[in-house]
Formats: C-alpha cells, sequence, structure tokens
C-alpha cells in the first residue's frame, strides 16, 4: 500500500486528528495511539491502529514520547495551541529552532486547532458549530426562514479538520522525499472550511452563479424546487437534484404521469418542462412537488425514478445505505489494493493502552526498561497494578 512502512505518532484526540490518523493508517501507515492513563475509549476511528498508554506527567513517561517522536515520520497534535510545547515536545526540539539541530529533522509535524493561531478567537474553545459559524459557510446552509442548520459535525471537523491535515501530511511527504527535511503542518478548521468551501463561498463574493443571491433563493440551497429533499405519505424522503434542462424535463414527466388520477391541486395547475426557471412559479412548483410526493410512499418513488436520468432517488437510513455497500464505510479513494468488506467489532473500538508492550517491543525497549517503566508509572499503571489485574 502506498504509505507502508510509514511511522505515524497519534496524540488521543476527539475526530479531526482521529480521522487523519485513520486516512493514513488505512493506506498501510503504522499508526500508534498515544493515550492517557484511565482513558475511556470513545473513538471509532481507529481501524489500522495500535494504542499504548503513556503518562506524559511523570518524567520517564515524557522521555518515552520523545523517543517514539524521534522514530517517527508524522507526528499528529490535536490539542489547543502550546499543550505540546507546555509537554516539552514541540516542533522546534524535532525539526530545530535555526540555532539547534533538532533531534528529528525529517519529522513531518502536523497540528490540527479550531480558530486560526492569530486572530481574536485563537485561544478560544470551540467545536465544529461554531468553526462553521466563523468560516461564513453557516450562513449560507438551508435551513428555515429564522436561521440556517448544519450538517452535523462534517464540514468542519472531518472535510476542513481532519482530510486537509492528512493532505497537508501527504504534501509535506512529498517535500521532504525532495529535500529530505520534515516540516510543520497547520491545519485550522475554520480555514480548512473555509477551503472546502471555495465554490459556494467565492459564488456569493461575488453575488453571481448558483448561490449568489439570499440565501435560501438558490439553486443550491433549498430555494430551488428541483434541488431539494420532499416528504412521501410514510414519512420516507425522495432527494430530487434535476438541475439540467434535461434532467428535469425527465424528472417532471415521470412524477406528472406517476400521480392519482384525481391529483388536482391548485385549482388544477399542472407544471412541463418549461417551468423550470420560470422563478416567479417556484413557489407554487414547490407546492404542487410537496404535495404530490404525499401521493406516494417513498419506494414507490423510488420506482418511478430507478434508471431514469431525473436525478432524483431516494434518501437511504444509515442503516439501509450500509446494506448496499458495508455498515462501517471503507477507505476511499481506492487506488489499487482493494478495502476489506468486512470488520469486526474490535476494528471499531481500541482500548486504550490494548498494544502498550508490543509497540515498546517494536521500538526495541527491552524486558528491563520495560519493568522499570512500570515501576515509575510512565505507563500509567504501576507493575504491581498491572500485574493484579491480570490475575
Amino acid at each position: 500500500m502506498a504509505l507502508a512502512g510509514l511511522k505515524v505518532i497519534e496524540f488521543a484526540g476527539l475526530a479531526p486528528g482521529p480521522f487523519a490518523g485513520l486516512i493514513l493508517a488505512d493506506n498501510g501507515a503504522s499508526v500508534t495511539r498515544i493515550d492517557r492513563p484511565f482513558a475511556a475509549s470513545s473513538d471509532v476511528l481507529c481501524r489500522g491502529k495500535r494504542s499504548i498508554v503513556v503518562d506524559s506527567k511523570v518524567p520517564t513517561g515524557r522521555k518515552l514520547l520523545e523517543e517514539l517522536i524521534c522514530s517517527a515520520d508524522v507526528l499528529i497534535d490535536p490539542f489547543r495551541p502550546g499543550v505540546m510545547e507546555k509537554l516539552g515536545l514541540g516542533p522546534e526540539l524535532f525539526l530545530g529552532d535555526g540555532v539547534r539541530k533538532g533531534l528529528n529533522e525529517r519529522l513531518i509535524y502536523a497540528r490540527i486547532v479550531g480558530f486560526p493561531r492569530t486572530g481574536p478567537h485563537k485561544d478560544m474553545a470551540g467545536h465544529d458549530i461554531n468553526y462553521l459559524a466563523l468560516s461564513g459557510v453557516l450562513a449560507m446552509l438551508p435551513g428555515t426562514s429564522e436561521k440556517p442548520t448544519f450538517p452535523l459535525n462534517i464540514v468542519a471537523d472531518f472535510a476542513g479538520g481532519g482530510a486537509m491535515c492528512a493532505l497537508g501530511i501527504l504534501l509535506a511527504l512529498v517535500e521532504r522525499a525532495r529535500t529530505g527535511h520534515g516540516q510543520v503542518v497547520n491545519v485550522d478548521m475554520v480555514s480548512g472550511t473555509r477551503y472546502v468551501s471555495s465554490f459556494p463561498l467565492i459564488q456569493s463574493y461575488l453575488g453571481t452563479g448558483m448561490l449568489g443571491g439570499p440565501r435560501g433563493t438558490n439553486l443550491l440551497d433549498g430555494g430551488a424546487p428541483f434541488y431539494t429533499v420532499y416528504t412521501c405519505k410514510d414519512g420516507g424522503w425522495m432527494s430530487v437534484g434535476c438541475l439540467e434542462p434535461q434532467f428535469f424535463k425527465s424528472f417532471i414527466e415521470n412524477f406528472n404521469k406517476s400521480l392519482p388520477e384525481d391529483f388536482k391541486p391548485l385549482q388544477a395547475w399542472r407544471p412541463d418542462a418549461s417551468s423550470q426557471f420560470q422563478t416567479d412559479e417556484w413557489p407554487r412548483l414547490a407546492e404542487y412537488l410537496k404535495q404530490g410526493f404525499l401521493t406516494q410512499p417513498r419506494d414507490f418513488w423510488a420506482d418511478v425514478y430507478h434508471g431514469t436520468d431525473a436525478c432524483t432517488v431516494p434518501v437511504l437510513t444509515p442503516a439501509e445505505a450500509g446494506k448496499q455497500t458495508s455498515y462501517i464505510p471503507t477507505r476511499h479513494p481506492q487506488v489499487s489494493t482493494p478495502s476489506r468488506a468486512h470488520f469486526d467489532s474490535k476494528d471499531i473500538i481500541l482500548e486504550p493502552g490494548t498494544h502498550t508492550e508490543e509497540i515498546l517491543r517494536d521500538f526495541g525497549i527491552d524486558a528491563t526498561r520495560l519493568r522499570r517503566l512500570y515501576d515509575e508509572g510512565a505507563l500509567g499503571i504501576f507493575r504491581k497494578q498491572r500485574t493484579r489485574s491480570k490475575m
């Protein structure tokens, strides 16, 4: 696989950091997650990773972390600004500072934070919805007339954070292959969200294109009745995305002929292919489609549009989508080596410290030093506690 042989140290975090590590692990990298003592495992982005518990507050634990990082190709830092520096593990230690030589100058030191590192919010706590808000993107998203809504924590955490971090790491690895030197990869989720949202943001700035008008009046934000979601008779939903005239023609013709004979709302008004871009008719078209979809259940409409060019498909539940592919998403994009089609539960949740001794053996730690690390509490528990826990 493309990243086979790459050693990655991932400090345990939430969402974006683990997702960046998952992308690397799914493509062959050896990813070691550093967990804190007594941490509970709630991370489901653990496929292909190993875990070691290290107590950074113990001097020998901190020294062990330094050694692990010195032998790694990539470090993923998910903490707020300054945390790694307080541990004495900032990037200058490994990459050098222009005066002193670094301990691992080939290291790719990747950092993910919420807000830009300079600016009024740089030291604040936040989550996806906050980064989305400051990016300018939340204000553009569909919702009600009173306020926009948000797409879970997908845009900032995973697209603007984790995926951008993985991309930055890959770019830095390409540069390292050319120069032999590592780099710091800085990702903040506000800027990352803006970058992946370049298309709508630029259109909004220019006041042109599919997203140039006020929220809720454009082609892609729920303003167009032919690019939205409709509720069906059984409570299921159908997604309609027939933007191009030929696709709308297929959609409306199939829709009209599939309605009950007695369906005559809006004084028997009936749209045709010419109705698509008559924007003054959009409210009436939206009402017509809303009432029409309510005459039949979702699967009826799914059958109507199956195999057509109407760009209209059912909204599947997570379970339904999983039956068609796999319940646990597989790696993507596919480069050459097929992904595994099945994952056991052990692939999903990784208990902290599961691979502590295995990892340390791989890093050349002998039995004598391993016992000493346990005795000093560097691995989160003392050796006597570990012995009792195995009895």
